[in-house]
């Protein structure tokens, strides 16, 4: 018997991506435009406006990126046991959009800590259901294209959010060293109608997709994994200690001359850099393996953060930047691939969440370390704008050493038997 002219041909390539996908895209697209053009600017809000130190700035982005990389854990689990992903995600997007209006009348370093939680709560709670929702939605051979789609829409998010920014910011301030008050306040009452936007997308226009099976309740135990990965989580906590908040970043290049609309600049030129590097460099460590690639982002991170340290004019700022978007593209997706690369495939759920507590607990001394290395705390005036971010290239050589020591080969880490 021949086969069936009638039979539907699944349609391939974008054009066969299902809604969902789509939606999900959008809505990140949107939320990134929103956070992007206030986010970076909340340190410059705190040193300039509020006259708060470094060392406060370090503890607002410490517990920040420590509540939402702890709360990522559970939520995922969560949507699990509900057996819903869209309004878990509808709820994340919905709780950062709603503390975002506070900052207007922010006028303590308490309150931005306040609202920065709360903004980071909600993408602790909305991430992990999300990337499930497009995951159940797309069979498993166009997954990886689904994520590229999504990563794509988040990233362009990201840099007009960068571009809206730096028009706003020169329109109403031109080329001033320091940001003032009415140019946040702005710049925020912008953000949130791209926001509101993002959450009316997702409730309006996602579906939920069935959950077929439960994954167990994380637990956090190091109980029965292979030795090459607690040796791993060790390095990469050390690592992270010296992986401070990019605030100070910010605060860096301020610190140099560069004005406001130029760290805008700088900052879209990383987005920029990062996303074309990023897809090229995961497949670079299909083929030389994770490790070689790890060790190369963490070599150029000890060499960018080293500039960042000793840079002595603001024109060096640019080059810095695009040579971190160089790093971040190398080295964030292959760390956690190493991870699936060194466990057995029923550990990796525990081991990812392991992993993501490792490096949440880790962030939050890391920020307070750097703020207190800056400016100090007390009486004492700490040592000065370079000192985080010599410290920062020191963890990440010591990271590396230590990386070849224990984890010794080509980088193809073989599953255990």
């Amino acid at each position: 018997m021949g086969t069936s002219t009638d039979t539907p041909v699944a349609p391939t390539g974008l054009r066969g991506l299902p809604r969902n996908v789509w939606v999900v895209t959008a809505a990140s697209f949107l939320t990134d435009i929103s956070s992007e053009m206030i986010l970076h600017l909340l340190p410059l809000f705190l040193a300039n406006v509020l006259g708060v130190r470094t060392s406060v700035i370090g503890l607002i982005e410490g517990v920040a990126e420590t509540s939402s990389s702890l709360l990522k854990i559970f939520s995922g689990w969560l949507s699990d046991r509900l057996g819903d992903r869209k309004w878990l995600t509808v709820a994340g997007y919905s709780l950062s959009t709603l503390a975002k209006p506070f900052l207007v009348v922010a006028n303590t370093w308490g309150a931005v800590l306040a609202v920065r939680f709360a903004d980071r709560v909600g993408k602790g709670i909305r991430t992990a259901p999300r990337d499930a929702l497009v995951a159940d939605s797309i069979d498993e051979k166009r997954r990886g294209l689904a994520f590229g789609l999504h990563r794509a829409g988040d990233t362009a998010g990201a840099l007009i959010g960068l571009l809206i920014a730096l028009g706003v910011v020169y329109a109403l301030q031109g080329a001033d060293l320091t940001l003032q008050r009415p140019t946040f306040q702005t710049l925020v009452l912008i953000s949130i109608a791209p926001a509101v936007l993002a959450v009316l997308v997702l409730a309006a226009a996602a579906k939920n997709v069935p959950v077929t099976s439960q994954r167990e309740r994380p637990r956090l135990s190091l109980a029965g994994f292979d030795p090459r990965f607690k040796r791993f989580l060790i390095v990469m906590v050390l690592f992270t200690l010296g992986n401070s908040s990019d605030a100070f970043l910010v605060l860096r290049a301020q610190s140099l001359g560069l004005s406001v609309a130029g760290v805008m600049g700088v900052l879209a030129l990383f987005n920029l850099v990062y996303a074309l590097i990023s897809t090229p460099a995961g497949a670079l460590s299909d083929r030389i393996g994770r490790r070689k690639l790890i060790v190369g982002g963490w070599l150029a991170y000890a060499v960018i953060y080293l500039g960042f340290g000793l840079a002595g004019a603001a024109w060096q700022i640019w080059a810095l930047f695009a040579l971190y978007g160089i790093y971040y593209g190398l080295a964030e997706g292959a760390g956690k691939a190493l991870v699936a690369d060194v466990v057995a495939p029923a550990q990796r759920g525990t081991a990812y969440g392991v992993y993501n507590a490792a490096i949440g607990l880790a962030a939050f001394p890391a920020s307070l370390i750097a703020g207190l290395l800056w400016q100090g705390v007390g009486g004492w005036a700490g040592f000065g704008p370079s000192a985080p971010f010599l410290f920062g290239a020191g963890m990440a050589l010591l990271a590396v050493v230590l990386l070849m020591l224990w984890l010794p080969g080509d980088g193809r880490m073989q599953r255990p038997g």
